[in-house]
C-alpha cells in the first residue's frame, strides 16, 4: 500500500507548491482537488495548461496522483443542480489523462437541498434511489468515454450508506468501472469496539473485489472526527482486513490539519510496515 493524503489538506493554489508538500510531510500519494490549482473543486472548464502543470508537478516530487475529486450531489432534489454537476463531473473526466490519474471520486448524494454531506430521511426513499442510479448510470458513461474509474464512498449521510447499498449499487450497475473507496470512520458514529470490527471486517469482506482506494480518518467516541490515530478506529484491525482482502492500492488520510500530517505519516506508515 501507497500512503497518501487529501492535497488539500495544504494551503496553496499552485500544485508544485502543494504536491511538495505532500511529499515532505511524509506521502508517496495524493488525492486531488482542483481547488490546488486555483480553480473551484467542480470547474467550468480546465486548461490542457492547467492539467498538465499537476502532472509535471507529481512527477518531480514523485507523488503518484490517486485520483481527482468530482464529488456532487447526485441526488439533490433539484434536477437543474444535478444536471450542472454531471456537466461538470465531465469537465474532470476529461483532464484525468493529462493529470495522471483514472480515477475519480463521487458522492451518492442527500436530499438535504444545501449539504451533500447532511442526511436527509428521504435519502432511504425508493425514489432516491431511482435518481442516484439513473444519475450513476450517466456518470458511468461519462467514465466509459474517458476510459476512467469513478470511485463511490459508502457514507451515513448518503444514499449510499452501508457496504450493503454500495454492493447492491455495484450489481444493479454491473460496471466495471464503478469502484469503491472504504473509509471506515464513515461506516459508524458510535460503537463499541467489537462492533466497529465486525462493520469494517464485513464491509472490507462485501466489497473486496472493488476497493480502489481506502481513506484514513479517526473518530472519537463521542462520534467526532479526527486525524487517524487519534480516536477510537482500530487501525491495526482495519490495515489487516485490507491485506487480507488482497488490497494494494494507496491508502489516503485526510480529515486532518498540514501541522498534523507528518504525525499522521508516520502513524500510518508503522502500521503498514
Amino acid at each position: 500500500m501507497r500512503l497518501g493524503i487529501f492535497a488539500k489538506t495544504f494551503p496553496g493554489q499552485d500544485p508544485d507548491a502543494v504536491l511538495r508538500a505532500v511529499r515532505e510531510a511524509g506521502f508517496a500519494a495524493a488525492q486531488y482537488n482542483m481547488a490546488c490549482s486555483g480553480l473551484p473543486a467542480m470547474p467550468d472548464a480546465i486548461s490542457p495548461d492547467t492539467a498538465r502543470a499537476v502532472a509535471d508537478a507529481a512527477q518531480a516530487h514523485e507523488v503518484r496522483i490517486a485520483a481527482v475529486s468530482g464529488t456532487y450531489n447526485m441526488v439533490h432534489p433539484d434536477p437543474a443542480v444535478r444536471a450542472e454537476g454531471l456537466r461538470r463531473l465531465e469537465v474532470i473526466a476529461g483532464a484525468c489523462k493529462r493529470i495522471g490519474t483514472d480515477l475519480v471520486t463521487l458522492c451518492t448524494g442527500t436530499r438535504d437541498p444545501d449539504d451533500q454531506w447532511r442526511h436527509h430521511p428521504d435519502n432511504a426513499t425508493p425514489e432516491a434511489w431511482s435518481d442516484m442510479r439513473g444519475e450513476m448510470e450517466k456518470a458511468l458513461a461519462i467514465a466509459e468515454a474517458h476510459d476512467i474509474r469513478l470511485g463511490i464512498e459508502p457514507e451515513l449521510a448518503n444514499v449510499v450508506d452501508s457496504a450493503r447499498r454500495a454492493r447492491q449499487l455495484i450489481d444493479e450497475l454491473a460496471s466495471p468501472r464503478l469502484v469503491v473507496v472504504l473509509d471506515p470512520a464513515n461506516l459508524f458514529e458510535q460503537a463499541t469496539l467489537e462492533e466497529q470490527r465486525q462493520t469494517v471486517a464485513k464491509a472490507i469482506d462485501l466489497l473486496a473485489d472493488r476497493i480502489a482506494m481506502g481513506h484514513a480518518k479517526d473518530r472519537t467516541a463521542d462520534g467526532s472526527f479526527v486525524a487517524a490515530g487519534r480516536g477510537v478506529l482500530n487501525y491495526p484491525h482495519y490495515i489487516g482486513c485490507l491485506k487480507r482482502a488482497g488490497f494494494d492500492g494507496d491508502l489516503v488520510t485526510h480529515g486532518l490539519s498540514a501541522d498534523e500530517a507528518p504525525r499522521a505519516a508516520r502513524f500510518l506508515r508503522e502500521l503498514l510496515a
